[in-house]
This record gives C-alpha cells, structure tokens and sequence, in this order.
C-alpha cells in the first residue's frame, strides 16, 4: 500500500511539472540526484546523512551540522532536501560537501542511493518518515537517528488502520523529540529508545542573533524621525495577515514597516503595493534617498528576514491565518514582543511563548489593532513582553549538544563492537 501512495505521489508531480515550475525543478534535481553521488562523493571519506525535507527542517538541523563541522573533521557531511523551497536556497551551502534532492522513495531508489552515498551515520530532522529508505539503513545496520520531532496521537502511527506502517518507527536507532508528550506516546508504543532533547531551533536563532549580520538598507530605513515611533517587522505574511497588517499601517504614522512575505513573486508584490496608502520602497530598488523618504520597506527577496528582524521592536510573524504559523523564535530572540493569528495550535513554541507573556495571539483586524494600540500607548509593556520573549528562547538553548553527545557516543559504542 505504502509503495502504490508513493507512486501516485510521483504520478502527481510528475503531471503538476507540466505547468508548475516548483514541481519541474524538484523532478529535474531528482534526475540529477544519482550522478552528483558519483561525481561528488569521496570515495575515501565517511559520511554523515543529513535530510531534511525544505528549508525550515534544515535550519533546524543546521546547528548539528556545523558542530560536527567543527569537532569531528574526519566527517563529510551529506545534505538532502526533498523541496526545492530548500534546495535552490541552501544548494550552495558551504557547511556541506554534497547537495542533493532524495528521489522518490521507491525501494530502487533507496538502493541506489545508499549504495553511492554510503552513509556511516543518518540524520532525519523532525517530520521524516521514509519507508524504503529507513528500512534500507536499517537492513544495512547504518544508525539512524531523527532529531528536533515532535509526535501527536493524530499522526498515522497511533492510528488503529496505521499498525503497518507503525514499523517504520523501529527503523530508528534513537528518536530525540521536543516534549514530555512526544515521549509518553512513544513509550506507550513500547518505544523507549527516546530522548528529550528540546528543539534545536532555538540553538539555530540564538547563533543567528550572535553573528550580527549587518544590512546597511535595513539600519538606514530604521532610523527614526522622532522618539515615539516603533518599527514593526512582519514575517512571512500571506495575504489575510498583509490585509489586518496594512490596514493598521495606513492609519498610524507612529509606525515604520518592514515586511517581507511569504512569497517574493511579482504578483504578491503587487498586491501589497496596492494596499498601502504611505510611501513605500522595495529592498531591491532601496537606495539612500529613497529609503529616507519611505515608511514601508518590502523585501522582495529571500534568505535575510531572520536577520532583519534584530531591527525590530514588534514582530509580527504570518500564516496565523491559513495553515499555520512561521517561525516565531526567529524575532523572539531579539527581545521583542510577538504577534501572530489565530492558527498557531501545532506550534510548541507558540503555545508556551503566549504562557511565558513573550507572545499574543490577535484572532481579528479589530484584535490586532487592539494589541497594537496598545503596545504603542504603553512602551514598558513592548519591553517586558520582550524581555519575556529572549528569556523563554535562552531557557530552553542546548539541544544540539544533547543531540551530538548522544550520537557520538553510539558511534564509539559501534566501533568499540
């Protein structure tokens, strides 16, 4: 059954690249993925799988990697994305040896990969649950562990139809998963191989916030034309966040607004010009003068919002008000209060910023103008709240050592016999 699911997701993509580019390029990375093994891999070094399935999942995991960069050198790392949202972003990323999509997971597929990748060690970050390929690592005794996960009584492995494929989690040599819950589940599966180690995010946005990554765009445009004006950052908005956003923005001058959406197409760009009524600059036609004389900065481009929100008083972060919230500890981390919609119930980190007072949760335009009214009138509360927010993410630092330690003591285990 797992295998026809698996075909009529490749049937699927397969027809969607007809007319949707995000599908083409996965399936044409894909049809690299085998020769850039045979051309790439060192033959003589020992490898560490990384996977992780787009973006979010690789910054996750990226602390990890650059430790073991770090401490354990006789190691080449192995880099996989399964979305091109990760791969055409991070292809290039240096603290990697070899780059690649994984190909659909047939069990040709997996054979093949393994027999040119040759892992000695695999890492699954978070929500990676492939069949064919965890059960090749496992018939060829390669340790495999996931890391930063998180598991619910909904997911298909607690389900009373998901027994089958329930088997997969005894593929994983270790399972390191952010909560108490995660753990009692498991257990209750008779799975006791299970650490809490936290997530790994927040070793991620705290080495983030210490590199100090300059924009001299960003620091030109915060500049302030009197004291009592706060700059408000919103990330990854879509389009019922950019609504209650901009509406609020239009009517209160005491604000400046970097906003970077969630996607940077023209058309979404478009339809957020058409909303403001105060001057605006896009980021990639931002110079000196005309950034002096905007009160809306939109980043019409990727990759920088984590570093642009050290620039902020206020975050606001997007999909509140679809499928889910964005990373949220990406602007805690910097000290400022956090808003977001309503849609934020999947999200830990969520949950436990709004107990912790770090975070608001706003369900309206009239509740966000609330909150914002609020914060505006009151500048103490934007301090506190902010204080809360960088002292909830700093609490819960370390999983990444948590992680490596245990690893690398199997490993010794494993070569000690």
């Amino acid at each position: 059954m797992y295998d026809v699911v698996i075909a009529s997701y490749a049937f699927i993509v397969r027809f969607a690249s007809l007319f949707n580019k995000k599908a083409k390029k996965m399936l044409a990375g894909q049809g690299k993925t085998f020769s850039v093994l045979a051309e790439n891999r060192d033959s003589q070094a020992r490898y560490i799988w990384f996977h992780a399935a787009s973006l979010g999942e690789f910054e996750q995991g990226r602390p990890l990697i650059e430790k073991i960069r770090e401490e354990k050198p006789e190691y080449k790392i192995l880099l996989t994305f399964f979305s091109p949202s990760g791969y055409e972003v991070r292809k290039n990323y240096a603290g990697a040896d070899v780059v690649c999509y994984l190909p659909f997971d047939f069990p040709s597929n997996a054979r093949k990969f393994l027999d040119l990748a040759k892992p000695e060690i695999a890492i699954f970050i978070k929500y990676e649950f492939w069949m064919n390929y965890l059960n090749y690592l496992k018939k060829r005794n390669i340790p495999t562990y996931i890391i930063s996960a998180i598991f619910r009584p909904t997911q298909i492995f607690f389900r009373w139809y998901g027994y089958r494929y329930r088997n997969v989690l005894t593929d994983f040599n270790w399972f390191f998963v952010q909560d108490e819950n995660s753990l009692k589940l498991l257990e209750k599966f008779n799975h006791h191989n299970v650490t809490i180690s936290g997530d790994t995010r927040f070793d991620r946005v705290h080495q983030i916030s210490g590199q100090g990554e300059k924009l001299p765009h960003i620091e030109k445009f915060v500049q302030k034309t009197e004291e009592k004006q706060r700059i408000l950052i919103a990330g990854s908005t879509w389009e019922k966040d950019e609504e209650i956003l901009l509406s609020f923005f239009n009517q209160h001058p005491e604000i400046k607004l970097i906003i970077a959406p969630h996607e940077t197409k023209e058309s979404r760009i478009t339809e957020i010009v058409n909303r403001l009524k105060r001057p605006y600059i896009l980021y990639s036609q931002a110079d000196e003068k005309a950034i002096e004389k905007a009160d809306c900065l939109i980043v019409d481009c990727v990759g920088l919002l984590s570093s642009i929100y050290r620039y902020g008083e206020i975050a606001y972060i997007g999909g509140g008000f679809g499928v889910g919230i964005h990373n949220v500890l990406e602007a805690a981390v910097y000290g400022m209060p956090v808003l977001f919609g309503p849609n934020y119930g999947k999200f830990k980190e969520a949950k436990e910023l709004i107990a912790f007072k770090g975070a608001f949760s706003v369900s309206s335009e009239e509740d966000f103008s609330t909150r914002m009214n609020n914060l505006l009138a009151y500048p103490e509360l934007v301090q506190t709240a902010g204080e809360k927010a960088k002292n909830y993410v700093v609490n819960n630092l370390g999983a990444t050592r948590k992680i490596y330690d245990k690893v690398f003591t199997d490993q010794r285990k494993k070569l000690r016999g």
